[in-house]
């Protein structure tokens, strides 16, 4: 990219998530992705009809045009700063970077759960815990709202910080907002509802191909990030090939399931979604009850593996575009 290397863009785009976290008051890039899915979905369905192959259609179309669009833009905006100053083109590109990781975040919302819990505060924990999950909580016990936060934790490990980490390696920022488009798309329509079945069946499938390297690489990193952390590197790897593929989707237990055998603990389980009870398969071993203290301990994990995938992949980038040393 006209000499800069993509790796410390990426680098300095994580170094900025680590300690600045996502700024409230700042515009986010993915809430306009998000917007847009809305706004394409409304247009898509009212020239559609509501039948099967209509809404399978819809779905890949919608597809298609957030993905063109949430990656043009930022290859655009690139574009421009590069023609103005390829220091500019740096700067854009690392807040880029920067904006598509969601470490810091992850971990200031999950130990609000923790922090809550630790007061004896279940009301309180329950309300955090809703803000980033997507099951039911008024049900849940002080134990289920720590599994909760400790499963998200360890989800979006992969999701929100090592995927992207992956892709802006390859690729640069524009190819992260490609996989965060994706992501967001499963997020907002991937859903296997009365409305969702055929409408999101394309954005569901195409994330799931979208996540299968890198949940891979993410469960690697993370077995070898719990040795390093004094964790139970050896069950992490014995609870991953167990239970890697207990989950409805091929990539989530991937992380959660080696999160679980660091921990020593029991993850997953039926879940309510909407008043509906779903039945689902358990992830690890309840050696322990989860306790508030796991939720510190995989935010821990979390941190160890991003460190070494931002190791390995920044590794990769530099052998990709053959730049070590950032010209000044």
């Amino acid at each position: 990219m006209n000499g800069f290397a993509i790796p410390i863009m990426v680098g300095t785009g994580f170094l900025l998530d680590v300690f600045f976290g996502d700024p409230h008051w700042l515009p986010h890039p993915i809430r306009l992705v998000g917007a847009l899915i809305s706004w394409l979905e409304r247009g898509i369905r009212a020239c559609l009809p509501k039948t099967r192959g209509g809404e399978l259609l819809g779905g890949t179309v919608l597809v298609f045009l957030v993905l063109a669009c949430s990656t043009g833009v930022p290859l655009g905006l690139l574009w421009l700063a590069a023609r103005i100053h390829p220091y500019l083109m740096f700067a854009v590109g690392s807040v880029m970077c920067y904006q598509l990781l969601a470490a810091k975040s992850l971990r200031t919302e999950s130990m609000k759960v923790c922090e809550r819990l630790e007061a004896g505060d279940l009301p309180g924990a329950r309300k955090a815990v809703s803000m980033i999950v997507g099951r039911d909580t008024e049900r849940l016990s002080g134990e289920g709202v720590a599994k909760a936060a400790v499963e998200t934790v360890a989800e979006n490990a992969s999701d929100g910080v090592l995927a992207p980490l992956f892709y802006m390696a390859v690729g640069g920022p524009a190819l992260g907002f490609f996989y965060k488009a994706a992501n967001t798309m499963d997020s907002m329509v991937g859903y296997k509802n009365e409305r969702y079945l055929y409408f999101g069946r394309a954005a569901a499938r195409f994330d799931d191909i979208c996540n299968f390297i890198p949940a891979r690489l993410s469960a690697g990193l993370m077995i070898l990030a719990s040795g390093f952390l004094g964790l139970d590197g050896k069950g992490a790897f014995e609870i991953y090939k167990r239970d890697r593929k207990n989950h409805a989707s091929p990539n989530s237990a991937q992380t959660e399931s080696v999160c679980a055998g660091a921990l020593g603990v029991e993850l997953a389980g039926d879940a309510w979604y909407f008043g509906v009870l779903h039945k689902k398969k358990t992830i690890g071993d309840a050696k322990r009850p989860v306790v508030p203290g796991d939720i510190r301990l995989a935010n821990r994990l979390m941190y160890g593996t991003a460190i070494l995938g931002l190791l390995l992949f920044g590794g990769l980038s530099a052998l990709l575009y053959g730049v070590w040393v950032f010209p000044l």
